[in-house]
């Protein structure tokens, strides 16, 4: 790689590091081509816009042009980033489920909305359920006062037309 490739590389990966919602960042030594083609092909569907095996010193210098110096903790060794766009939920679940079944592949941590993140993090953000399903549940908690309410008045409402029926019944054979 001469000098300009580098200097291109340098500032593709600072652009990716600027634009990402997530960076996910993993030790891919001992993945086979075709394991890391499969891995590719998860994290893409899971809404992670590239998956790279970069080199340490241009991530480097690309961390320090995206003012993300705390990435540097992760780059020793063999390094590939998952660069996600929206929520890192899904790709960070494709990379947990891929270190569980692939001993090869070891999660270093990442970056998540510019805070840095260790794996453990990483494992707990991949143990979460959707955004959907979370949303759906924090909707459900909203409309659980409402509802309850809504019980409460038509139980009473319920009581009171009981009530007028049963002396309706009672008025009614005596007439």
């Amino acid at each position: 790689m001469n000098k300009e490739e580098k200097a291109a590389r340098v500032d593709d990966l600072a652009d990716k590091m600027r634009t990402s919602s997530a960076m996910l960042v993993a030790d891919y030594r001992g993945l086979t081509v075709a394991q890391s083609r499969e891995l590719r092909q998860q994290l893409r569907q899971a809404g992670c816009a590239s998956f790279e095996v970069v080199k340490n010193t241009l991530t480097e210098r690309a961390a320090d042009a995206a003012e993300l110096a705390e990435v540097k903790e992760f780059l020793s060794g063999p390094t590939a980033i998952a660069f996600c766009s929206g929520d890192a939920a899904p790709p960070a679940k494709v990379l947990v489920k891929f270190a569980k079944e692939l001993k090869p592949l070891e999660i270093k941590g990442g970056i998540l909305e510019g805070q840095l993140i260790d794996a453990e993090r990483i494992k707990y953000l991949a143990s979460l359920p959707s955004k959907e399903v979370l949303m759906s549940q924090l909707l459900g908690a909203f409309q659980s006062p409402a509802r309850g309410m809504v019980t409460v008045l038509s139980g009473a409402m319920r009581g009171l037309v009981t009530v007028l029926s049963k002396v309706q019944e009672q008025k009614a054979p005596a007439a």
